[in-house]
């Protein structure tokens, strides 16, 4: 099968690397017929071209692996291979959240496949395991580390004592981190990961109005307050499903010190499922990199070559209720920690939010219950 890959950066150059050493009869079947690069860009390889309308009208090349990254223009070149009758296959976590029902529609439509296992953990067949577990249970709760740059800078605060901003400088130094990291240190990411896994897991078209707290007032003082208590911290994500109605959120959580998600050390990730049969079902691995994503992008691409053909998708209508997530928070407003006992969580941000205002250092986090 002849593909054609958009964006030649660390993912891309990942691709490309496994495909050509052919280390399998099934990457041996996968051809990289095109390279598509930003015009004006020295082209290095002869397969690299800047006119994506000539890989469209290549009637040899079946499949489009978009890694671009960001909404557009990947949002554009997608729908258009979409509509030329061309598979297509992203690790673009951002343009799958904001346009999952559109992708998937179309795709349906078309009669060809959108697959995005990269876009979610990494290296983790997470998406996979998704649908799989819905073969067989109703899935009532997802959640997990889904950053593994936050989980880096809080590893390392932790393990070498380091302030904040100490440890996002060696996440940046050691590249996973951006020079401009809010994505990260915001929730952003984890909470683009979240629409599509709560998509996936429920059934619906789940959207990016929940509450999204990230890590960037986290101080080591927090860290050490927390360990007295009993507890350690991660930055997860948390969705729930009961009947016609869902929930979902990103917050720093407090964890037992002697959990899994405690114990998940530098950039690495850890998702979660829930289900009546299944019980609670947990997926490790590295949760992003070149090797790691790319092999999940090849995964997907070896599946379409088998003709193997995804889980009808349903996209069922379901009410955001809030309170399916009620819980206990603790607020630090300078050097005062105050617990708030069963709040529902658009509330708690709203008065985090006003806290903040007076206070910009402040920081919210949940406090994780036996099993969370």
């Amino acid at each position: 099968m002849k593909i054609a890959i958009l964006g030649f950066g660390t993912v891309g150059k990942g691709i490309y690397d496994i495909i050509e050493r052919k280390d399998t009869k099934d990457t041996a079947q996968l051809e990289v017929a095109h390279i598509f690069i930003r015009k004006g860009k020295e082209k290095t390889l002869p397969i690299m071209i800047d006119d994506y309308e000539a890989i469209l009208q290549d009637p040899s090349c079946s499949c489009i692996v978009e890694v671009m990254g960001g909404i557009e223009p990947a949002h554009r070149y997608i729908m258009k291979a979409l509509t030329a009758g061309k598979h297509v296959v992203t690790a673009n976590k951002a343009v799958v959240a904001a346009h999952y029902k559109e992708f998937m529609e179309t795709a349906a439509a078309n009669h060809v496949q959108f697959r995005f296992e990269a876009s979610c953990a990494g290296g983790i067949p997470w998406i996979h395991s998704l649908l799989q577990a819905k073969r067989i249970d109703t899935i009532k709760e997802i959640s997990g580390i889904f950053n593994g740059t936050s989980n880096y800078i809080i590893d390392q605060m932790v393990k070498k004592q380091l302030d904040f901003s100490v440890a996002l400088k060696q996440a940046q130094d050691a590249g996973y981190a951006e020079a401009d990291p809010s994505a990260d240190i915001d929730g952003i990411d984890t909470a683009n990961k979240a629409v599509i896994s709560a998509s996936l897991a429920f059934d619906i078209v789940c959207t990016r109005d929940f509450p999204i707290n990230g890590i960037r007032h986290l101080q080591k003082r927090d860290l050490d307050h927390f360990l007295q208590m009993g507890y350690s911290l991660r930055l997860m994500m948390i969705a729930r499903s009961k009947a016609d109605r869902y929930a979902c959120v990103v917050e720093p959580m407090l964890i037992e010190k002697n959990s899994l998600e405690a114990n998940v050390p530098d950039n690495y990730n850890l998702a979660s499922l829930t289900g009546d049969s299944s019980g609670t079902l947990k997926f490790y691995g590295q949760g992003a990199g070149s090797l790691p994503t790319g092999s999940a992008i090849i995964a997907d691409l070896i599946a379409i070559a088998h003709g193997e053909l995804r889980d009808e998708v349903t996209m069922m209508e379901k009410s955001f209720d809030p309170s399916l997530l009620s819980g206990d928070y603790i607020l630090r407003q300078s050097d005062t920690y105050e617990t708030y006992k069963d709040m529902d969580p658009m509330q708690m941000h709203a008065l985090y939010h006003d806290v903040l205002a007076k206070d910009p250092s402040a920081l919210l986090v949940r406090i994780g219950k036996r099993g969370e």
